[in-house]
């Protein structure tokens, strides 16, 4: 089973974004921006949703997961399925997921959560201090 860390939920930010669209002080077209490589991970990577887009109210949203980590080298930055990510944090240092909700209709998308899998790095070793008696000072 895999150990969600650092958890971050985006709710909120959200909420306030989708008010600013039904208020009329934020264009949908600003909101509705998925770039094509979004919406084509979404199509092979996503999973379903049963949540219906807030935007267009026309099909249920897609959950693209992205991972981002320094060891995780050419798989950084790509979508992963939720197998793949069991896999990974299994076998890999610690890295970032962050989630995006997508809509394949409009191409609306949030980031709606982001937190930390895979292994703890080891905490590194203090330096070891040297005793009294090897120590020079200046004047040596």
């Amino acid at each position: 089973m895999q150990t969600q860390r650092q958890v971050v939920d985006y709710a909120l930010q959200r909420r306030s974004l989708l008010a600013e669209v039904y208020s009329g002080r934020r264009g949908v077209a600003e909101v509705c921006d998925a770039s094509p490589y979004l919406l084509r991970a979404a199509k092979f990577h996503g999973r379903g949703s049963d949540v219906v887009c807030p935007i267009c109210r026309r099909e249920q949203l897609t959950i693209v997961s992205w991972v981002f980590g320094d060891k995780l080298g050419p798989v950084s930055g790509s979508a992963r399925t939720p197998e793949e990510l069991a896999r990974l944090a299994s076998s890999q240092e610690e890295f970032s997921v962050h989630v995006v909700e997508v809509c394949r209709t409009c191409s609306w998308n949030h980031l709606v959560q982001s937190y930390v899998l895979g292994a703890q790095p080891a905490p590194k070793r203090p330096r070891r201090r040297s005793t009294g008696a090897n120590r020079r000072t200046a004047s040596e």
